[in-house]
């Protein structure tokens, strides 16, 4: 493999009104052992709120936080990250999400991995309601919510899945090769070269909840870059949490286009950051 150290990398966090939660979170990346990287908040509309939490980790003067926000006129997440993939500078793109806490060396392992020609498929665990309630920064910072024991300890059921946060390097790379799960393009844990995705036109805007991630990667695939899984190396926890904006009728137009774009072997999008005179 060609393997290419990213010069400048950044770290695209999709959020919305969820303020604790992305407090949590820039935890998380103040805590990294790889520092040097850019955090991008991709803001569907958030109030003061937010706001209000991304400058006071401004004021803290650890990381390089940029704030993108638009105006908050329904789902709208493939519109801010298109604007936010096609603002930065940045060579190299880690996608998660504002409720998703990373482990200290989740920067270290995507830059590490970054291979061209290819795409990083990442792991998450989710944790039971209780669990992500109970979180707090010191536990964050200790890094203590990463080990399997206490999060079993505070109620977290046991299962395969928590074998993710091994420590061990080579039962990691065994359970990357053996995994079943195909390594697709996820928001909550991928990574990608700007230019791939700029080469697809990012993401569909015609997308909502559902899929919208997915989709994107299946082009990356028509385009000819390949996945790698990375689902036991860089791990981040999922804080459980209600989710308003799932609709069956947004699954079933989310469901037929993906279906178009294999069938048809699409990579690129009319309606992705580049916008084309056609309407739909």
């Amino acid at each position: 493999m060609n393997l290419e150290n990213p010069k400048r990398v950044g770290v695209v966090i999709t959020t919305y009104n969820s303020p604790d939660w992305l407090a949590n979170v820039l935890i998380g990346y103040e805590a990294q052992t790889d520092s040097d990287f850019t955090v991008l908040i991709a803001d569907d509309g958030s109030d003061q709120q937010t706001k209000a939490v991304i400058e006071e980790f401004k004021s803290h003067g650890i990381l390089r936080l940029e704030h993108h926000w638009h105006e908050d006129q329904g789902f709208r997440k493939t519109e801010i990250l298109n604007k936010v993939i096609a603002a930065t500078d940045c060579d190299y793109l880690i996608f998660t999400d504002g409720d998703c806490i990373p482990r200290a060396d989740f920067i270290a392992v995507h830059r590490r991995e970054a291979t061209r020609g290819y795409f990083l498929s990442g792991g998450y665990i989710k944790l039971t309601t209780p669990v992500s309630e109970l979180i707090n920064d010191e536990m964050i910072r200790q890094q203590s919510i990463f080990d399997q024991r206490w999060l079993i300890d505070q109620g977290q059921p046991k299962s395969f899945k928590l074998k993710k946060l091994t420590r061990s390097r080579l039962l990691v790379s065994v359970l990357n090769r053996l995994t079943p799960t195909k390594a697709t393009w996820n928001g909550m844990n991928s990574s990608g070269w700007r230019d791939d995705i700029v080469s697809i036109n990012g993401f569909d805007e015609r997308m909502q909840y559902g899929g919208l991630d997915r989709e994107m990667g299946e082009r990356l695939f028509n385009k000819g870059v390949k996945s790698k899984q990375i689902r036991y190396s860089a791990v981040c926890l999922h804080l459980d949490h209600p989710r308003g904006y799932s609709k069956p009728e947004i699954w079933a137009f989310n469901h037929a286009l993906r279906k178009k774009v294999k069938a048809e072997n699409i990579s690129w999008t009319d309606f992705g950051i580049q916008k084309s005179s056609v309407e739909g």
